[in-house]
Formats: C-alpha cells, sequence, structure tokens
C-alpha cells in the first residue's frame, strides 16, 4: 500500500515525524513524503527533517510565500501533479495549513482517500485562514484522526458520519514524550543563551491576525517588552514577524527582548520544558506548554484547545493593548501553584501507532485517474 504525505509547515514535520515511524514498522506500507516548501527557511524546515529523523522527501514543490490564494492555488496544482505520478492509495495530510487544504482538495478531486490527523479542531472564528482549512479539509476526509473528545463532538455535530471518525489522541503529545529525553541529552541552547531553567518566558508570535494588525503587533510586542522588565522574554523571531516589526519600525525598539533566530525542534523542547512561562499565539506551542506542565498565556481571541482552557493551564489575552499583555503576564506570574492535571486529556501517547493502525487495516482500492 502506498500514501503521499503532504507537509509544508513546521508543526506538520513534528507530528509527521511520529507517525511517519509508526507506518514504517508497518509490513506492505510505503510512504512517500512531499514537502510543499510553505515554510522554506532552512531553520524552518530543513533542521526538522534532521533532528527528528525524518526521511527526506521525494518530492520539494518550492511553493514559498504568498497571499493565501496564490499559495493555496500553486500547491494544488504542484500536488496534483504529485498524485497523477505516484498513484496513492491514501493521501495523509496534518492539521490546518494551506498545504493540508491544498492537499485535501487534490486528492478530493482524484477521488483518492483522504486521511486526516488532527481533525475535528474548531475555534468557531471563520475569519482565521485556519478554520476554513479545518472545515473544509475534514468535509472531504475519509478518515478523520481526532485527537480529543470535543473534536469528535465537533465532528459529529456537524453530521460526519461516525464510521469515519476516530479518536485516537494527540500525535503531538507523542512526538513531545519522545523528544523530550532527547532534548535534554543533545540541546544546549539554554548555555547558549546565559538562561538558567525556569527563571525566563519564552515568547512565539506568528499568526496573521497579530503580525499584519498594526495594532494587536505594537500592543503584543509592547506588554512582551513591558514584562522583560522584571523576568526576561526569549523570542525566536518567525520570519513572517520580523518582517512586520522591520515596517512599523519596531525591531530597534526592543532593547529588553532578546531576539533570537528560529531554532530548530529539540532546542524549542529544551526552552519549552525549562520556561517559567509561554507566551504564545500558536496553536501546537499550547499544547506542548501543557505537555510540559509549563502555564501559558495565548495572545489571541479563541483557541481551538478548549480544554486547556477550561482546565486552567491556558488563559486566552486578546491583544488590545499593551497593558492588557503585560497584566496578563503579571497575573500568571503571581499565580503560586499551578492548575490539577487532567487524566487522559489528549491520550496516552500511542497516537502515532493508532493512526498507522487504522490505515494499514483500511486499504481502499481506488486509485487516482492519469
Amino acid at each position: 500500500m502506498k500514501m503521499v504525505t503532504v507537509l509544508g509547515a513546521r508543526p506538520q514535520f513534528i507530528k509527521a515525524a511520529v507517525v511517519s515511524r509508526a507506518l514504517r514498522a508497518v509490513p506492505g506500507v510505503r510512504e512517500v513524503l512531499v514537502h510543499t516548501g510553505q515554510h522554506y527557511d532552512p531553520n524552518m524546515s530543513d533542521v526538522f527533517f534532521q533532528e527528528l529523523d525524518i526521511p527526506r522527501p521525494e518530492h520539494h514543490l518550492g511553493i514559498g510565500s504568498g497571499s493565501h490564494g496564490a499559495q493555496t492555488g500553486r500547491t494544488l496544482e504542484a500536488v496534483e501533479r504529485v498524485l497523477l505520478l505516484e498513484q496513492p492509495d491514501w493521501v495523509l495530510i496534518y492539521g490546518d495549513t494551506n498545504s493540508t487544504l491544498a492537499g485535501a482538495l487534490a486528492a478530493a478531486k482524484l477521488t483518492i482517500p483522504i486521511a486526516h490527523v488532527e481533525a475535528g479542531l474548531r475555534s468557531f472564528n471563520l475569519h482565521m485562514p485556519e478554520e476554513i482549512n479545518r472545515i473544509l479539509t475534514d468535509r472531504v476526509s475519509s478518515l478523520l484522526a481526532a485527537p480529543t473528545e470535543a473534536a469528535v463532538a465537533n465532528l459529529r455535530r456537524e453530521g460526519i458520519a461516525d464510521d469515519k471518525i476516530h479518536l485516537v489522541g494527540d500525535v503531538m503529545y507523542d512526538a513531545a514524550r519522545f523528544y523530550g529525553a532527547k532534548a535534554d541529552a543533545h540541546s544546549t541552547i539554554l548555555a547558549e543563551l546565559g538562561v538558567a531553567p525556569w527563571t525566563y518566558i519564552l515568547a512565539t508570535v506568528h499568526r496573521a491576525a497579530n503580525t499584519d494588525d498594526p495594532r494587536h503587533l505594537h500592543a503584543v510586542f509592547a506588554g512582551l517588552d513591558a514584562a522583560a522588565r522584571d523576568v526576561p522574554v526569549i523570542l525566536p523571531l518567525h520570519p513572517r514577524t520580523r518582517a512586520a516589526l522591520q515596517r512599523e519600525g519596531l525591531l530597534a525598539r526592543l532593547s529588553r527582548l532578546n531576539l533570537i533566530e528560529p531554532v530548530g525542534y529539540l532546542d524549542m523542547v529544551m526552552l519549552e520544558k525549562h520556561a517559567l512561562r509561554i507566551v504564545t499565539d500558536s496553536g501546537g506551542v499550547q499544547k506542548e506548554a501543557f505537555f510540559h506542565r509549563v502555564p501559558c498565556i495565548t495572545l489571541r481571541d479563541e483557541t481551538e484547545w478548549v480544554e486547556l482552557v477550561e482546565h486552567g493551564w491556558n488563559r486566552l489575552v486578546p491583544p488590545m493593548d499593551a497593558d492588557t499583555v503585560s497584566r496578563a503576564i503579571a497575573a500568571s506570574l503571581a499565580e503560586q501553584t499551578c492548575p490539577a492535571i487532567p487524566a487522559g486529556l489528549y491520550g496516552e501517547g500511542q497516537a502515532a501507532g493508532r493512526v498507522a493502525e487504522l490505515l494499514s487495516r483500511d486499504r481502499p482500492g481506488g486509485r487516482a485517474a492519469a
């Protein structure tokens, strides 16, 4: 059985690392990796394949950046060519990026069954491009691997047939468990930055809602800069965010923040594990904060990981002004105890094996027509 896996962004490389390892253990399964190039900076993609021991992609599409429509359209066209060449039994996709949607549309139009890992997540904000990608991808997928009970409930509420929905747990939890020890053994990032464990805040900012809106951008970074008066703030700077800060003339004014280049996965895990708090607008980092038992402040109006808010591990802070951001960070730092840890929230760390089992068990006969 052959499957084509479509990847394009950093979080997808992490998810694919554990699932691809599980698939390689299944006799008779061949996986063909396609890297769309949605993240094309070497620090944002190449290093992940090295650190996570992911096989080199057989197809690199080199799509690069662009508007949502242009990027999705170019990716759709390029993925379709790959699928016609490879004739897979399955197309495997992850998450909610433009690469995810393009892979789903290309496969659906060629009647190739689609497996969507991390299905069923909803922020209920249709102004988010990721929300559109999630909904459309789930509608055309044949196998929906949901990470949580809430995700399963979302899919059922939308009328998805029960036989397509599978609660597998979160593959990111698998990755956190597997690579956490490896990070401790191999990462030297704390020594390189000259920081001790649990003495700093780790921040990440990359979502368009924060980088492309000048008011939000100013609020986020002024708030972080204010927080850095009391606790050092380390911020690996996404290329999109760096460009936005330069556009707004903010980059030279953030003297308190420790702005560093994007880091590899093992270094990021090390920074997350040993942070006093994590401040982010990333969906994946919210979860990784919980996996490493670090309270999180999320600079967004909503989150797809609602259970983390409900259990007190994550607080949502719409970044309307700098005071709101800095006060939320200060309030979190003032808390003396961490919330209780809910059992089995994201499974037991066996999600990747469950996905591989489902795919190998259900061997569809349909192939793409040339």
